[in-house]
C-alpha cells in the first residue's frame, strides 16, 4: 500500500477527534478564547446538551477582516508571542480549536473591534463560506450547531443532555473561579444554570461570596485563607476546615498561571496535607491559585490542556503541603461552623414533633393549640399543635470523681472559666457529651472525640521526639490471634517499641503483652491490639509501622482515650476542655468529625422568641 497525504479535511477531523471529546470541551476552547481576549462578560447558551447549539459571547477586543480569516486555519494563533513553547502566558496556543470545530459542526463567527466594522463568517463541515459584513457589537459571538453531524460515531457515544449539561457548567464553573474578574453567565436551554458578576481581584468578601455560589454557603463559613510564597512561586486561595469534606474530590478547583488543571501529583500533595485529619475516603473543599514564571512550567503535555508539568515539582508539592497545613494549624481548635447551624435547626421541631402524648392529661384543645412553637423558619408564632418538653432533671454523681483528675491552670485575676473560648463545664448528658458555658453561648462537646484527638497529638509528639514512656503490666496480657495477624505483628516488634508497646509470641496462635505506653494505660488492648494487626495486614512489604505513624497513633489514642458511657466529673470535663484550648486541631477527631459545636446565645434566645 502506498503512502499518501491526508487530505486538510480529514486532517482537521483527527485533530477535532484529540481537542473535541464532547460538548464541554467546545465550551472550554471558546470560553479560553473569550479570556485571552479580554472580555469582562461572557455569556454561554447552550441546547440539548450543547449538541444542538453552544454560542459563546464576549465583549473582548474582536477580530479584524484578516484576523478572522486566519483564525479558522489550522495552526494559526495569536497567543504566542514568538514561536518558542516555553514561556506561554495565555490559555490558548495551539491554534486547532477552531478549524477542529468547523470540520465536525455548523460553526458561525460574529466580531468587531473597536472604531472597526464587524464581519462574519461561516464554516460547515470543513467548507469555509463567504466573509461578510455584520453589524454587531465590540467582541465576538461564535455559534455552534449540529455539532458531530459529520462524524456519527463521534455523536453516539455522547452521554445524556443532563449529563452533558453537567459537564458544561462544571467548565464554565473552573474557567469562572480563575478569572474572578471576568463576569460570567451560562444559559442550559431555559434556564440559567449560572451567573457570576466580576469581583475585584483583591476583594476578598467578594471572593469568598463567589466562592460560596459555586462550593456552597457552608464553604464560606469553614473557609481558611491560604497565602505562601516560596522563591519565585505564589500560592494563594482558600481550603476547608478538616471537618468540611466531600466523598469525591470534585470540589477541588487548582489553577497554575489562570489555568485550571487536574494534576495527579497536586491531588496526592492535597491528600498529605489533610492526610493527619480526614481518612482516605474523604476530601476537604479548596480553591487554590499558584502563580510562577512561564517558563517554569509545561503546559503543552496534553492536547487539552488539562495537565501540566512543573519544572520543580518537589518545589510545588512542599509550597503546597506547607501552606495547608499551617493554615490549619493557625485554625487551632476551631471547628466546623456549620454544626451549630444545624444543631440549631434541629430545635425548630414544628408539630408532632414528640408525639400526640406530650401534653398529659387534663389540657383541652384550645390549651393545647395555645402552646407558642417555632416554625420551618425559625419564627416564634402559634400553631395548631404546640410542643411542651419536660424540663432535664439534675445530672447525679457529676462531681463525684470517676479517673485521673488534671489540675486546671491558675485563672487570671479578672478571668473566668466562661471567658475560654470553650467555656465552663456545666453538665455531662448520656455519658458522653459536656455542655459548656461561654460568655457568647453554649458549647457542646463529644468528650470521647475531643480526648481521642488530644492523646493523638501528645503521643504523635513523643513518638516523634523518642521519648514514649512504658509502664510495665503485673501480669502480662496474652492475646490470641490467628496466624498472620501474628506473623505480621511480631515482625514490628521493633517498631512498636517506639510506640512504647513491648509484645512477644506466646504459643503459635497468641501473643502477650510485657509493657504498653504510660499514656494509654487504660485502654482496651484486645481491640487495640487486633486493630494494629489488620493495618499491618493491609500495608506492603515495604511500608513499615513507622512511616505510618499517623495511622498508628490514630489507632492508639482511639482505644486509649475516654470511652462513651463513662460518667465524668465536673474537674475532668474543665480539664478536657483547657485540653482541648491548648492542643492543635482539637476541633476535629482523628476521622474529620468536629469534636464540638458551638451555638450563640443571639441564636439561643431567638429560639425562645425574646
Amino acid at each position: 500500500m502506498s503512502i499518501r497525504q491526508l487530505s486538510p479535511h480529514i486532517i482537521n477531523q483527527i485533530a477535532a477527534g484529540e481537542v473535541i471529546e464532547r460538548p464541554a470541551s467546545v465550551v472550554k476552547e471558546l470560553v479560553e478564547n473569550a479570556v485571552d481576549a479580554g472580555a469582562s462578560q461572557i455569556d454561554v447558551d447552550v441546547v440539548d446538551g450543547g449538541l444542538s447549539l453552544i454560542r459563546v459571547s464576549d465583549n473582548g477586543v474582536g477580530m479584524s477582516e484578516g484576523d478572522l480569516q486566519l483564525c479558522v486555519d489550522r495552526h494559526a494563533t495569536s497567543k504566542l508571542k514568538d514561536d518558542g513553547l516555553f514561556a506561554i502566558d495565555t490559555l490558548g496556543f495551539r491554534g486547532e480549536a477552531l478549524p477542529s470545530i468547523g470540520s465536525i459542526a455548523k460553526l458561525s463567527i460574529q466580531t468587531r473591534q473597536e472604531g472597526g466594522g464587524g464581519f462574519s463568517l461561516s464554516v460547515e463541515g470543513g467548507q469555509r463560506g463567504e466573509m461578510r459584513p455584520a453589524g454587531v457589537n465590540v467582541g465576538t459571538v461564535i455559534e455552534v450547531r449540529d455539532l458531530f453531524y459529520t462524524t456519527p460515531a463521534r455523536l453516539k457515544f455522547q452521554k445524556s443532555m443532563r449529563a452533558e449539561n453537567s459537564a458544561i457548567l462544571d467548565v464554565v464553573k473552573r474557567l469562572a473561579l480563575a478569572h474572578r474578574n471576568i463576569g460570567v453567565r451560562l444559559i442550559a436551554g431555559e434556564r440559567q444554570s449560572l451567573n457570576l458578576p466580576a469581583v475585584a481581584i483583591g476583594d476578598e468578601t467578594g471572593e469568598l461570596n463567589r466562592l460560596g455560589k459555586v462550593m456552597g454557603a457552608e464553604f464560606v463559613h469553614d473557609a481558611l485563607k491560604i497565602e505562601a510564597l516560596r522563591e519565585d512561586l505564589t500560592l494563594n486561595g482558600f481550603a476547608s476546615l478538616p471537618t468540611l469534606h466531600r466523598s469525591n474530590n470534585l470540589m477541588q478547583y487548582f489553577f497554575v498561571n489562570g489555568r485550571p488543571i487536574r494534576d495527579k501529583q497536586i491531588l496526592g500533595a492535597i491528600r498529605g496535607a489533610y492526610s493527619d485529619f480526614l481518612p482516605s475516603n474523604r476530601h476537604p473543599l479548596l480553591c487554590l491559585f499558584l502563580t510562577l514564571p512561564p517558563e517554569k512550567l509545561d503546559v503543552n503535555v496534553h492536547p487539552a490542556k488539562a495537565e501540566v508539568r512543573f519544572e520543580d515539582p518537589g518545589l510545588v508539592r512542599g509550597l503546597l503541603v506547607g501552606a495547608l497545613r499551617q493554615a490549619i494549624n493557625e485554625a487551632g481548635h476551631r471547628a466546623s461552623a456549620q454544626g451549630g447551624a444545624a444543631t440549631l435547626s434541629a430545635f425548630q421541631v414544628g408539630a408532632g414533633a414528640f408525639g400526640e402524648e406530650r401534653f398529659g392529661e387534663g389540657f383541652s384543645e384550645d390549651e393545647k393549640n395555645s402552646f407558642p412553637v417555632f416554625g420551618r423558619g425559625g419564627h416564634f408564632g402559634v400553631s395548631g399543635q404546640g410542643d411542651r418538653v419536660d424540663g432535664q432533671a439534675p445530672l447525679e454523681g457529676v462531681n463525684e470523681p470517676s479517673g485521673h483528675v488534671v489540675a486546671l491552670e491558675d485563672l487570671g485575676e479578672h478571668e473566668t472559666l466562661e471567658g475560654r473560648p470553650l467555656g465552663a463545664a456545666r453538665a455531662h448528658v448520656f455519658e458522653n457529651y459536656i455542655v459548656a458555658q461561654s460568655d457568647e453561648g453554649l458549647v457542646i462537646v463529644d468528650g470521647h472525640a475531643a480526648h481521642e484527638r488530644i492523646v493523638y497529638e501528645r503521643l504523635k509528639k513523643r513518638v516523634e521526639a523518642g521519648q514514649v514512656p512504658s509502664q510495665g503490666l503485673l501480669i502480662p496480657e496474652v492475646i490470641e490471634l490467628d496466624g498472620a495477624r501474628r506473623d505480621g505483628l511480631l515482625a514490628h516488634v521493633d517498631a512498636l517499641q517506639e510506640f512504647g508497646l513491648y509484645v512477644e509470641g506466646f504459643g503459635p496462635k497468641a501473643i502477650a503483652i510485657q509493657e504498653v505506653p504510660a499514656l494509654l494505660k487504660t485502654a482496651n488492648w484486645p481491640a487495640l491490639i487486633s486493630d494494629l494487626a489488620d493495618e499491618i495486614l493491609e500495608m506492603d512489604g515495604t511500608t513499615t509501622l513507622k512511616s505510618r505513624l499517623d495511622y498508628v497513633c490514630a489507632t492508639m489514642a482511639c482505644h486509649g482515650s475516654v470511652r462513651s458511657g463513662r460518667r465524668l466529673s465536673g474537674q475532668e470535663m474543665d480539664a478536657l476542655l483547657r485540653d482541648m484550648e491548648a492542643t492543635p486541631h482539637s476541633g476535629q477527631c482523628n476521622h474529620g468529625r468536629p469534636t464540638y459545636v458551638a451555638l450563640k446565645l443571639k441564636d439561643i434566645e431567638r429560639l425562645f422568641g425574646r
